[in-house]
């Protein structure tokens, strides 16, 4: 990911065809090592491709994964088990959140590392 970003940070700046160099100037300003085998992979896939078109057709791509609980719902057959199943867990929730404030008192704000 971070030779992706460097990638668009270069063009960003204004460079329509960043290569090699120019992103390893990048990382090496940030202090980041790179890897000249996973560099080369980014430039060969990106080289020549317009940004934009690339980043529209990954989100169209995204956009057709399922996300969420919605996979684990699917997956039971119905999904009124899940909708009576969320009130009690949100019972459970608040009931876990005083307990922790309660708990958070007894060090009187100092920490072990204090």
């Amino acid at each position: 990911m971070r030779y992706v970003s460097a990638y668009l940070l270069a063009i960003l700046g204004g460079n329509g065809s960043p290569n090699k160099q120019d992103i390893k100037k990048i990382l090496d300003s940030v202090g980041i090592e790179t890897d000249d085998e996973r560099l080369n992979k980014v430039i060969g896939e990106l080289n020549g491709k317009n940004v934009e078109d690339v980043i529209s057709q990954g989100l169209s791509k995204l956009a057709s994964m399922p996300v969420g609980g919605a996979v684990a719902a699917s997956a039971g057959g119905s999904t009124a088990p899940a909708a009576g199943a969320a009130p009690a867990a949100a019972e459970e929730k608040k009931e876990e959140k005083k307990e922790e404030s309660e708990e958070s008192d007894d060090d009187m704000g100092f920490g072990l590392f204090d």
